[in-house]
């Protein structure tokens, strides 16, 4: 049941510009009761998801025409603001909200570097340019730059809703990232396979169906083993 969650999870979000896929780490799960009674001292295990794992690989950067749309291209993340603090995401199809504020499609403010959490504030009505190192200018004047920042360890980054990231551990600090690039125009797709997905989707909805016949099977025979256990017999 996780992993169909979790790939029809990922299949949902295969067209949201910058979402992260996620995939599951097994393990083997032993109870206390698993020992052979015979004395042989064989154990019985069965596979359990562990945890699960993003993959933080670049999607594609594809060309849309719209000059408020980012991309990065490298490592990195747009810090923006939270409802209880700051979230990092490479989602770029950015917008103006009626305030001037630039924000993200899910309603954050983007944050500019240097400024303490402040937002970006744009006009709408002049054209914007946004230099490769994530400068805002607009009719010749400074707005601000995306305050754009990596980890040393994305283990501690879990994700909340579509492309959105909070970082989990205060000792993992976020530092300026380096080695990015921001394009204009540009969207940053899901890196979802989408035909892999489908296929194991297809194969755990199989193996799921069967368990459930199995389980039902067993139940049956336990019903009647204790019909045939408490029948009198004259």
């Amino acid at each position: 049941m996780e992993t169909l969650d979790l790939l029809a999870n990922n299949l949902a979000n295969a067209e949201t510009s910058g979402y992260k896929t996620d995939h599951e780490f097994y393990g083997l799960y032993t109870s206390a009761e698993a020992y052979d009674p015979s004395g042989t001292g064989l154990v019985s295990t069965l596979p359990v998801v562990q945890k699960q794992w993003t993959d933080f690989s670049q999607g594609t950067l594809n060309s849309t025409g719209n000059p408020l749309d980012v991309a990065l291209s490298g490592r990195g993340f747009v810090t923006v603001n939270g409802p209880t603090g700051p979230l990092y995401t490479r989602s770029g199809n950015f917008k103006i909200a009626p305030s001037g504020e630039l924000v993200t499609g899910e309603g954050y403010t983007v944050r500019s570097a240097g400024s303490n959490g402040q937002p970006i504030r744009v006009a709408s009505n002049a054209s914007i340019e946004i230099s490769p190192d994530g400068t805002f200018t607009q009719g010749g004047q400074t707005l601000g730059q995306l305050e754009i920042v990596d980890f040393k360890s994305t283990d501690s980054l879990k994700k909340l809703t579509g492309a959105a990231f909070q970082n989990t551990d205060p000792a993992n600090v976020p530092v300026a990232a380096t080695n990015v690039k921001v394009e204009q125009g540009k969207v940053e797709a899901a890196n979802v396979a989408v035909p892999e997905a489908a296929m194991r989707l297809v194969g755990v909805m199989r193996q799921f169906e069967m368990l459930q016949k199995a389980v039902t099977l067993d139940s049956q025979m336990n019903q009647a083993g204790v019909q045939e256990v408490a029948r009198v017999t004259p």
